[in-house]
């Protein structure tokens, strides 16, 4: 079992402030209207009797002698058999009778309680109602019927009411501020004890975990997550719109990260796939050309996912012609596919019609020719390969480059996916120069800055 990080897990939990609120608005919110709306107000009013023993009660005088110890001993044990006469239908037919109530026997009696106080030789009886005059009237009238009946059963007077009831002036049963206070402690446990289930059975692949260690690759980039629209900005091509902005740095130490894994060759083709669909792969492409054509080379973008390619849309370019249909026809008609850009220095081929069999067209001994070509005239070549999660095309096509790298989307990718793409590419014997982590939070790295523009929706 993976072990938890508890900081991690606290960092998490930020992201359930809103719930936390709403959770709490609800609980306090629900017990506010039960306890002042629905919950009926119960009163309780208690009163108390002594039983004493009866050898001396008719004894007057001199000859009348103080409660001894074996008294007082003697009276307690008949409190609990006294209890019993308490709550006997002898003594509550009469109360109910006497008092004119409408509640049966069994009614009166769970609304009472009588029991002896410890240690002594006293009875304690309370009553509840909703009345709280007639709870008063209750328990007092329970003490009168009670000692009427222990002196014709046991032909004594020996039980005294100590303490009068009185009519309650608040209800027994408002508790609000206890209710309140549970509400609010169960709705932020229920609310951390969810999270906590989310976080242990979360997969997803971090930029704060150790990928090199736990996946076995390199992170080559994080591309940070922000507020700045890519409608308000005119689109995903943020690295030529937006050139110092956050993310146009983080494209730029990419392509800087990528120069440094090939010291002693030259980068010609890179491949660009992710595990899944929609974890920016297309975005990191587009914006790594235009890093690369900033960096005066001649770069070419290949849309090389021949199913859902979207390169054209990024650029406002036509796809009635692009890849799938040059390496259906003749290779030297290769200029007709290419697109020069409005960037400098940048060109594309767009993905073309969508084919009925696009991984043996990139499996091909043309598509391999082409490549060839494609490098031998422009400084880098920039492939952007359909998602490897499911799919060979992306596999096939990292067998012929320099260099491919895998887009992930922070907290949303899983583990097992990136792995298992991984373990495809390499088997093909693909050189994964590393991960790029999209989306990251700003807020939880080191890198956040409010002056810099950041990158946000990518749909």
């Amino acid at each position: 079992m993976e072990e938890i990080n508890i900081k991690d897990f606290f960092v998490y939990l930020k992201h359930y402030i809103l719930a936390f609120i709403v959770f709490i608005v609800i609980a306090v919110g629900g017990v506010a209207i039960y306890d002042n709306m629905v919950k009926k107000p119960i009163y309780q009013a208690q009163t108390t009797v002594v039983i004493a023993k009866s050898d001396n009660a008719n004894v007057e005088g001199n000859n009348a002698s103080a409660a001894t110890l074996n008294d007082i001993n003697a009276s307690q044990k008949l409190v609990l058999t006294y209890g019993e006469i308490a709550k006997s239908e002898l003594v509550l037919n009469r109360v109910i009778e006497n008092l004119g109530l409408h509640s049966s026997v069994a009614e009166l009696k769970k609304n009472l309680v009588i029991k002896p106080v410890d240690d002594t030789a006293i009875l304690s009886i309370t009553a509840k109602d909703l009345n709280a005059k007639l709870s008063a009237m209750i328990a007092n009238e329970i003490a009168k019927v009670f000692a009427e009946e222990v002196a014709n059963i046991y032909k004594t007077e020996n039980v005294t009411q100590l303490s009068v009831a009185f009519t309650p002036e608040s209800p027994a049963n408002n508790t609000l501020t206890r209710d309140l206070v549970l509400a609010v402690a169960i709705a932020v446990l229920g609310v951390v004890a969810f999270a906590f289930l989310r976080f242990y059975l979360d997969d997803s692949v971090k930029h704060n975990d150790d990928v090199e260690k736990s996946i076995g690759l390199p992170v080559t980039a994080q591309i940070l997550k922000g507020d700045i629209k890519t409608k308000r900005t005119g689109g995903e091509l943020i690295v030529e719109r937006l050139p110092k902005s956050i993310v146009s740095e983080n494209i730029k130490s990419l392509r800087t990260n990528l120069q440094f894994t090939a010291v002693d060759r030259d980068i010609k083709s890179i491949l660009i796939t992710s595990t899944n669909a929609g974890e920016g792969k297309s975005f990191v492409s587009a914006n790594l050309a235009i890093s690369f054509a900033q960096a005066d080379k001649r770069v070419l973008l290949v849309d090389c996912d021949l199913r859902k390619g979207r390169v054209h849309k990024l650029f406002g370019l036509p796809n009635t012609e692009g890849l799938s249909n040059l390496l259906a026809g003749d290779l030297r008609s290769i200029n007709k596919y290419i697109r020069e850009t409005k960037i400098k220095g940048l060109s594309v081929i767009t993905c073309g019609t969508y084919p009925p069999n696009p991984s043996e067209l990139l499996a091909s001994k043309k598509n391999n020719r082409l490549i060839n070509v494609l490098c031998e005239h422009y400084d880098v070549v920039i492939f952007d390969g359909a998602p490897v999660g499911g799919l060979a095309d992306s596999v096939i096509l990292s067998s012929f480059m320099d260099e491919t790298l895998i887009v992930v989307k922070d907290s949303s990718t899983a583990k097992n996916d990136l792995i298992a793409a991984k373990d495809s590419l390499q088997k093909v014997g693909a050189n994964v120069a590393g991960v790029v982590f999209n989306l990251v939070n700003r807020k939880s790295t080191k890198y956040y800055n409010s002056n810099y523009y950041y990158y946000g929706d990518t749909k």
